[in-house]
């Protein structure tokens, strides 16, 4: 058994930096791409920061528009922050994109959404 006397006095080591940080220190260095801003835009949602994530999705379908994954997550964002009518657009250029590459599982979820909206605006 150890007493805290026998402990050495460190402090414990820093936390891991997340992955938001290292994908903005990416970023930061000129290493921009698609997938990046893709992943910037994720890490952002799960922090509820729909804004800066809409910006970062939005340029991941600017540089690759078949993205269909980037499209759907953009739709999320724009949901989230309330504008329905551009979700839906972008989920469809999403779909496009999927259907265009055969990504099911990307057109299954893209599907829910869109009847998820629909419903939600009785349309």
């Amino acid at each position: 058994m150890t007493t805290d006397q026998e402990k050495p006095d460190t402090p414990a080591p820093p936390a891991p930096p997340s992955l938001r940080a290292n994908l903005e220190r990416l970023l930061a260095s000129g290493r921009d791409g698609a997938m990046l801003r893709y992943g910037l835009g994720q890490a952002l949602l799960r922090e509820e920061q729909f804004e800066v994530a809409e910006q970062h999705l939005r340029e991941a379908t600017r540089q690759d528009p078949a993205y269909s994954a980037a499209w759907k997550l953009l739709g999320k964002a724009l949901e989230k922050l309330g504008r329905a009518d551009e979700a839906e657009a972008a989920w469809r250029r999403g779909l496009e994109a999927a259907q265009a590459h055969g990504d099911l599982q990307s057109i299954k979820e893209i599907e829910v959404f869109l009847k998820r909206l629909a419903i939600k605006l009785q349309r």
